[in-house]
């Protein structure tokens, strides 16, 4: 007991001395260093928990998310021309604080799942066994080999087109009214007689899905609904692709095609006239009252007003606005592909895939 108050005395004082340091002295490369490595140790000390196997997965992934956030911060705060000498300096004790971030993370964990966790001591960490390295390699090296998938998904492009869409969106407000024709109700009125409803699960490559599927761990990301098989008249939550406000909007499948290797996967559920119709005067209500695109939904599964949504919110809720809902979940909590995955009892029939 001695020996691990004594250890923890030891690196408490080391990590002081290190933020210190580095906000005086620190520079792109330090910090590059010591988030990978920070981040490397957090990992290893993650492999020794008494945590459940996904759960460890999880942590290991965020790990190697946060290294490479904070890679990309530092690389565009520190080092760069400042106003003044005070910013310069203000930017490197932000960029020391930010490599306790794992250590926050570890701590969520610890208060969520009510598990006793310690810094294990120098000695315990010096025995670590080879073949405990050998068992836990494969899951390291795996998250070590998304660095360079989250690189390309962090890229400046990418960061970029996300950043400069914030603008259009809104949580607290209604800002999208009446995108959806008289010409798409009568068409959807239309396709009631079709015993279906048709859910669509996308892989659209777009930047913002990109980053959404860093935190979903997913390859498809986004969820839309139609009335028809052909969907002529596909609808969702979505940006409105510049051309209309966030929000619900009507799609067209083409514009799903932003990398090589996009693809959309098409399923139905059975319908009755009347529940498809249920679902029809929702989405009339929803269009003619407003709507937004619930972006910071995704993050705190809250939405402030009840057409605030996000893709799948919206599949949801419609399915359950006509009991049709084959899975029990808050839809704040629904991702795309649970409409897959969560379907015990094979209540959705696959139709086709969509490669372009």
């Amino acid at each position: 007991m001695k020996d691990l108050i004594s250890d923890r005395k030891l690196m408490n004082t080391t990590m002081w001395i290190l933020l210190i340091g580095v906000a005086f002295f620190g520079n792109v490369p330090i910090f590059v260093v010591i988030y990978l490595t920070f981040a490397l140790f957090m990992i290893l000390r993650t492999t020794q928990s008494q945590f459940p196997k996904k759960t460890k997965v999880t942590m290991i992934v965020a790990y190697v998310f946060l290294a490479v956030l904070q890679d990309v911060f530092v690389a565009n705060v520190v080092d760069v021309s400042h106003i003044n000498m005070v910013t310069g300096f203000l930017s490197r004790v932000f960029a020391s604080a930010i490599i306790l971030l794992p250590l926050a993370v570890e701590r969520s964990v610890v208060v969520n799942k009510k598990t006793d966790f310690y810094l294990p001591s120098i000695k315990e960490v010096a025995t670590i066994s080879f073949e405990q390295l050998n068992t836990n390699r494969e899951a390291i090296t795996q998250s070590l080999q998304g660095i360079g998938k989250i690189k390309h998904t962090l890229s400046s492009e990418n960061l970029k087109e996300t950043f400069e869409d914030l603008h259009r969106h809104s949580s607290t407000r209604y800002i999208n009214n009446g995108s959806l024709t008289k010409d798409y109700f009568d068409l959807a009125q239309q396709s009631l007689t079709d015993p279906y409803i048709y859910i669509v699960i996308s892989n659209t490559g777009s930047s913002a899905s990109e980053i959404i599927s860093l935190f979903t761990q997913k390859q498809y990301n986004h969820a839309s609904l139609s009335f028809d098989e052909d969907l002529k008249t596909i609808i969702s939550y979505n940006g409105g692709e510049k051309v209309y406000p966030p929000g619900l909007n009507s799609e067209m499948v083409e514009a799903f095609h932003k990398k090589d290797d996009a693809s959309v996967l098409v399923y139905k559920l059975p319908a009755t006239k009347e529940q498809k119709q249920l679902i029809l005067d929702k989405v009339q209500q929803i269009n003619e009252t407003g709507s937004a695109y619930n972006l910071l939904g995704l993050v705190m599964k809250h939405s402030y007003r009840p057409n605030i949504m996000f893709c799948s919110q919206f599949v949801y809720k419609m399915l359950k606005q006509a009991n049709l809902e084959f899975f029990d979940k808050p839809a704040g909590d629904v991702r795309p592909t649970d409409f897959i995955e969560l379907d015990y009892y094979k209540k959705l029939k696959f139709c086709y895939e969509i490669k372009f």
